[in-house]
């Protein structure tokens, strides 16, 4: 009797219906806005800090920006688990290159590291990244590895299941040539229009040839 209604109890909470949240086997997903720009010096990168797991929000203050190294960054959408896991094995793998080479690695390097894992396991992983960085040979560089493993370098690129709402946004108002500044505000501003609820938190990040990374959280209310 008692293995009958466990039973009953796991098929009535695995099958779909109104009673019982979604959430409870869902995926965690970063239902994401990543945003990197170039500039002259370097390369500005900003997000959205929510995760959810279906329509439940699992943190409000998740980190999607990770360092690859010294100078180069990632942002993350799609799944939080795929993602990271893809950023960790990048990372390891670029240390050891660096290693090898004794100098820091290219930009391009670590984002055909990432396209590589991306392309062979595209049918397992649900990861969007966008790589972004600076190195003495090309400077500033945004490269865009979407799901499925295509690499292209581009001058600003977005990504992400809410960046479908600033595509107009960043064709009115990027220019080339902006200042590090002008990038900051730009890419604040267009994360802080893909989100629609009354409060939420975005992180940045800017480095260039100096070395130094300024990362910080704005958190924007808008009660």
């Amino acid at each position: 009797m008692a293995a009958y209604v466990t039973q009953n109890r796991v098929e009535m909470f695995s099958r779909p219906n109104d009673k019982f949240p979604n959430w409870e086997s869902q995926e965690v997903s970063t239902g994401t806005t990543i945003m990197a720009v170039e500039f002259d010096d370097g390369v500005v990168i900003g997000a959205d800090s929510r995760t959810t797991t279906g329509a439940y929000i699992a943190n409000r203050v998740t980190d999607k920006l990770t360092p690859i190294h010294d100078r180069i960054f990632c942002c993350r959408s799609g799944s939080a688990a795929d993602t990271q896991a893809v950023a960790d094995a990048v990372s390891y793998q670029l240390g050891f290159h660096s290693i090898e080479l004794d100098e820091p690695p290219l930009v391009q390097t670590a984002a055909n590291l990432f396209k590589q894992m991306c392309y062979r396991y595209r049918e397992e992983l649900m990861a969007g990244i966008i790589v972004a960085g600076w190195d003495k040979r090309r400077g500033g560089q945004v490269y865009t590895v979407p799901m499925g493993g295509m690499l292209v370098r581009q001058p600003v690129s977005v990504g992400g299941s809410g960046s479908s709402y600033i595509y107009g946004f960043i064709d009115s108002n990027y220019r080339s040539g902006m200042s590090k500044e002008e990038c900051l505000r730009f890419t604040a501003e267009g994360g802080y229009g893909s989100k629609c609820e009354a409060r939420h938190h975005l992180t940045f990040a800017a480095t260039g040839p100096n070395g130094s990374v300024l990362e910080f959280l704005l958190s924007v209310n808008t009660d």
